[in-house]
C-alpha cells in the first residue's frame, strides 16, 4: 500500500511491542521498519524497467527477508544507541544486506550486471536511511542509558513492523513476492486499494492521539489498541466486500451468457465501495464495474476487450514479455497503436474511466518494440486527459 499507511502500521507495530520500554523511539524506528522493504525502488535508478518491475516487492517483500533483515537491524541499533563500535557494525550490516539483496536479485530475470547495480543501491539505501535518523537524532542531544534495549528486543519489534508490510501488501491488486528467492508467486488477494483513506486516516488518527497523549499515560496503549483494531476490522470488510461482489459478478456474467475460464475482482482506487472485475475468455476480456450501492437486481454490463495476443505471437519467451506476463498474472491484451507500435494493457488496473477505446485508457500499459529479433519492453506514463474524471468517480462510487 502507500507509505504513510506502512508507516503508520509500522509505528503502530512499533508502540505495541517496544513501546513500554523505549517510548517514542520505538513508534519512531516501527515506522522505519515498516518503511523499509520500500526502499527496494532505489533499483529503478539502477535498472531499467523490466528488471525494477521484476524485483519491486521481491526479496525485500519476502518472509526470507522479514525473519533475517530483523536481527541484522536490531544488531545495529543496539550499538548505536550503546555509544560503542557502531560503525564497525554498520559495516558488517551493511554487507549483509549486499548478499541478501544480491541473492534475491540473481534468482530472477535479470542481467548480471543489473543485479549487482540494484544490490549495491538498495542496500546502501537500507543503511543509510536509519543512519540518517540516528545522526540527527545524536545531533540534537545524546540519548539516555533508557533508549536502549536488548538487540533481541530490538529485532522482535523490527520484525513485526517489517513483516506486517509484505502481508498489508498482499491484501492490494499488485501483488507481493512473499516466498522469494525460492519461488516467484505473486500472492494478491485484490480485496483493498493500494490507496484508502478509510482505512489509513482512522489508523492514523489514533496514532497521533496515542503519541501526543505522553509516554506514562496509561490511555497511550489503549489508543493505539484502537487504531489497530479499527483498522483490522475494516481490513475484514473488504474481505466481506469482495465476497460479495463476487457472487454478483459470477451472476452478471452467467446472465450474459459469458463464457470465460477465469476472472478477478478488485475495489478501484481510494475506496471499497466501487469494484472492477475481469473475466477471461477464448478471444476477448470482459471488464464490467459495480458499486455497492448500485441496485442489486441490475445485471453488469460488459466492455470486450480482445485479447491480441496473436501480435506477439513467436516472441512470447523473450525476456520482457514473459516478465510481463507474469507480472499481469496472464491479464493481459496487445494493440496497435495508431502509428503501427504494439502496446502491451495490464487489465487487472482497469481504466481511469469506463472506456478502452484510446491506448492511454488504460491504466497499466507498456509499448512493446522489436530490435535484434526480441520484443523489448517499456512502461508508458501517458494517461488520459479527462475533464472531471475525480467528480464521475464519486459520481460511479454512489451508483449513479
Amino acid at each position: 500500500m502507500d507509505s504513510l499507511t506502512q508507516i503508520t502500521l509500522g509505528a503502530a507495530v512499533g508502540e505495541l511491542v517496544l513501546g513500554r520500554k523505549v517510548g517514542n523511539r520505538a513508534m519512531l524506528w516501527g515506522a522505519i521498519g515498516g518503511t523499509i522493504p520500500d526502499l527496494d525502488v532505489l533499483a529503478n535508478l539502477a535498472a531499467g524497467d523490466m528488471s525494477s518491475l521484476a524485483f519491486h516487492r521481491a526479496i525485500t517483500h519476502s518472509l526470507t527477508f522479514a525473519f533475517l533483515a530483523p536481527a541484522a537491524l536490531g544488531y545495529l541499533l543496539h550499538n548505536m544507541y550503546e555509544g560503542k563500535r557502531y560503525w564497525p557494525a554498520f559495516f558488517k550490516v551493511w554487507l549483509f544486506f549486499l548478499l541478501l539483496v544480491g541473492i534475491g536479485a540473481v534468482f530472477m530475470p535479470i542481467p548480471p550486471l543489473e543485479v549487482s547495480k540494484i544490490a549495491l543501491a538498495v542496500s546502501t539505501g537500507i543503511m543509510v536511511f536509519p543512519m540518517v535518523i540516528w545522526l540527527r537524532l545524536k545531533l540534537r542531544r545524546r540519548p539516555g542509558r533508557d533508549a536502549n534495549t536488548s538487540w533481541r528486543n530490538w529485532a522482535w519489534m523490527l520484525f513485526w513492523a517489517i513483516v506486517t508490510h509484505p502481508l498489508l501488501d498482499c491484501c492490494t491488486t499488485y501483488g507481493t513476492q512473499l516466498f522469494r528467492p525460492f519461488w516467484d508467486y505473486r500472492v494478491a488477494f485484490n480485496n483493498i486499494s493500494v490507496v484508502d483513506p478509510l482505512y489509513t486516516l482512522p489508523f492514523l488518527i489514533f496514532l497521533l492521539a496515542a503519541l501526543l497523549a505522553g509516554r506514562r499515560s496509561r490511555w497511550r496503549p489503549v489508543l493505539n489498541y484502537i487504531g489497530i483494531g479499527i483498522s483490522s476490522a475494516y481490513m475484514l470488510f473488504t474481505f466481506y466486500n469482495k465476497y460479495q461482489v463476487n457472487h454478483i459478478f459470477e451472476a452478471s456474467l452467467a446472465k450474459n451468457g459469458v463464457r470465460y475460464e477465469r476472472y478477478m475482482t478488485t475495489p478501484t482506487i481510494l475506496n471499497n465501495i466501487l469494484w472492477q472485475g475481469v473475466a477471461e475468455g477464448d478471444t476477448a476480456y470482459y471488464h464490467g464495474m459495480y458499486s455497492i450501492l448500485d441496485n442489486k437486481a441490475e445485471v453488469l454490463s460488459f466492455n470486450i476487450i480482445p485479447k491480441g495476443h496473436q501480435l506477439i505471437e513467436g516472441h512470447e519467451q523473450d525476456r520482457d514479455i514473459r516478465i510481463l506476463r507474469w507480472f499481469s498474472n496472464g491479464y493481459y491484451s496487445i494493440m496497435q497503436r495508431p502509428g503501427g507500435q504494439l502496446q502491451f494493457n495490464d487489465l487487472r488496473f482497469g481504466s481511469l474511466g469506463d472506456s478502452f477505446d484510446k491506448p492511454e485508457d488504460f491504466v497499466f500499459h507498456f509499448l512493446l518494440e522489436q530490435k535484434d529479433g526480441r520484443m523489448e519492453a517499456k512502461e508508458s506514463w501517458e494517461r488520459p486527459q479527462r475533464e472531471g474524471a475525480f467528480q464521475a468517480l464519486i459520481g460511479r462510487i454512489k451508483g449513479i
